[in-house]
């Protein structure tokens, strides 16, 4: 895996390992996803639900994001996440990671106010519909600002247009092989430029 554009563009990060259960968004479908959403990363606050390795935040970092806030619930991988942070040089003041269940931190960061620009939920395919629930529930606690685009990666055959609650709509649909990546807004915001 490499980060695959910005300033730390084809620096390495560390893999899973083959025994773990994650399954880290591919190069090219990351490098699709972040060409479409384009200059809108350059300050924003990202929240990467489900991080996995960070591949996800770790490109928005370098594509200029001013923060990421990493959300991993299982011990094991935010050890490869911490270990990748540290290889660029991050810490908790820009990229914290949290390692709790998806549902709590979310409750938690909006009591907080946090606020986000862009969110990614890339949990395991067989729970996608938790990632994009995880996702309706960040817009509907105002965790994500009005004009947010959050990201699901799914499997290619999820219905989630059936499964989205009336107040969002999908923006883009960025097919790639089995995977692919669902943008999502409120409704009535508007459509993704590129």
């Amino acid at each position: 895996m490499r980060i695959t554009g910005g300033e730390w563009r084809s620096r390495r990060l560390r893999g899973p390992g083959r025994t773990a259960a994650v399954r880290p968004t591919p190069d090219a479908m990351r490098e699709r996803a972040f060409a479409v959403l384009g200059e809108r990363v350059v300050g924003a606050r990202v929240l990467d639900l489900f991080a996995g390795t960070g591949a996800v935040g770790l490109e928005a970092l370098s594509r200029g994001a001013a923060a990421v806030v990493f959300v991993e619930r299982h011990a094991a991988t935010a050890g490869v996440l911490r270990a990748n942070r540290g290889s660029f040089g991050l810490d908790d003041e820009c990229a914290p990671i949290v390692v709790r269940a998806v549902s709590p931190t979310i409750d938690h960061l909006a009591r907080r106010g946090d606020r986000f620009d862009l969110a990614w939920a890339d949990p395991p395919f067989e729970s996608w519909a938790e990632g994009l629930e995880a996702l309706a529930a960040a817009f509907a606690a105002d965790l994500l600002n009005a004009d947010a685009v959050a990201c699901l990666e799914c499997p290619a055959r999820a219905d989630v247009a059936g499964a989205l609650p009336d107040s969002l709509e999908i923006v883009r649909d960025l097919a790639g092989g089995a995977s692919r990546v669902v943008m999502i807004r409120k409704v009535g915001v508007g459509t993704l430029e590129r």
